[in-house]
Formats: C-alpha cells, structure tokens, sequence
C-alpha cells in the first residue's frame, strides 16, 4: 500500500510540464521554482492586490492569528502576498512582530518595534528590507519563542507542502523550533492560486506548513 502511495505520488509529479526531464530532487524543485516565476510574471498588479487583500482577510480570520501574541512575519517582495497590511495589524493588537534576519550563519527573527522601524530598515541585496547584521535587537527564540509563524515560499500544495527558494532557512527554522520549543508554534503560508501545484518533490529535510492560504 505505501509503495502504492508512493508510486501514484512520483507520476503525479512527473506529470507536471516543470518536472520532466529531472533526474534528481534539486533540479526537480529548480525547475519548479523556473515554473512558478513565470506564472507570477504574467499578473498584473490589480490581480496582486486583488489576491493579497483576500489571503489577508483570511488570516485575519483565523483563530491561530486573533490569539497569537509573537507573530513572525516574512516582508513581503513584489512577487509575494503583500504582508504590510499584516504588519500594520499586528502592531494595532498590540502583539509583538518579529522578522527574518538572514546571515551566512542561518536565519533569526528578530524584533520589529513598530510602522516606523519598518520603514528606515535597510534594503538588502535581495531587494527585502531586513535589520542591520550590525544593529542588537530581540531575538525571538531568547524571550519566549513564537506563537505564529508566517512563512513565504516558491510553491505550495494545499496540504501543506512547501518548496521555498532554495536556501533552506524556513526548513532548518521551523524544524529547530518544533524540535525545541515546548509548544511548537502554528505555521501559516500565504501564497497566489498560480503558486498551488498538485505535488511537488519533498524531502525529510522539508518541513509542511499547518495551513496554505490563497484564493481558489
């Protein structure tokens, strides 16, 4: 039976115009990725806006996110749901924000005080504003963890699969404190239709997401 699973599964991928011709799971997930990228190209900047404000209504909507204190949130590119909103909700409940701070050493979530901090943060190389490596700030898993985390990504399946870019820093993330927080946080991704596949190649090293918004 779960050769059977498994069998049914790899078809189901194959099938998809991004895998074929893959010989292994990365180039599978690049080739994934290459797919995803041009779907977003073809959106207009209405149908963005349109899709964002009701992924964000619908995480509003969620129980997890009324009663969650410490709120990690991704800041969001030009090609993803847009996350200020979220941001701008979270400081109104008076909850705590923290957001992603990469480095060669991995990825922290570090404090986000308010509106303003988020607008004088630093622009990186990648085109996302992040706190300065240089700058102290509060880091997450040092005073109290997490309650929520909203995660970013390439592709989803709406069970909760996720290829992400490429650089693994969700995946170790989430994986590290599910492992060592008491109570492992609730993870939510919030994703556009055209980044919804039916499958997607995963490994024991990636980690499924709770719950996947996006318009259907």
């Amino acid at each position: 039976m779960i050769r059977s699973r498994l069998y049914n599964s790899t078809l189901r991928i194959y099938g998809s115009c991004w895998f074929r011709n893959a010989s292994t799971m990365q180039e599978a997930k690049s080739k994934l990725r290459n797919h995803i990228a041009e779907k977003l190209k073809q959106l207009t900047t209405e149908e963005k806006k349109k899709q964002s404000d009701y992924v964000v209504n619908e995480l509003f909507k969620l129980p997890v996110f009324q009663v969650s204190e410490r709120i990690s949130l991704f800041l969001s590119t030009d090609d993803e749901i847009n996350t200020k909103p979220i941001m701008e909700s979270i400081f109104e409940r008076n909850r705590e924000c923290f957001v992603p701070r990469y480095s060669k050493k991995g990825m922290e979530m570090v404090k986000l005080h308010s509106m303003e901090d988020w607008e004088n943060l630093p622009m990186t190389s990648w085109k996302i504003k992040q706190p300065s490596l240089k700058e102290q700030r509060e880091n997450a898993l040092d005073t109290g963890g997490l309650d929520l985390i909203i995660v970013p990504g390439v592709a989803f399946t709406s069970d909760g699969k996720r290829t992400g870019h490429g650089g693994g820093y969700y995946d170790r993330f989430i994986q590290g404190i599910r492992k060592n927080q008491n109570k492992p946080p609730s993870t939510v991704a919030l994703a556009f239709k055209e980044q919804i596949v039916d499958d997607l190649p995963f490994s024991e090293y990636d980690q499924r997401i709770d719950k996947v918004l996006y318009m259907s």
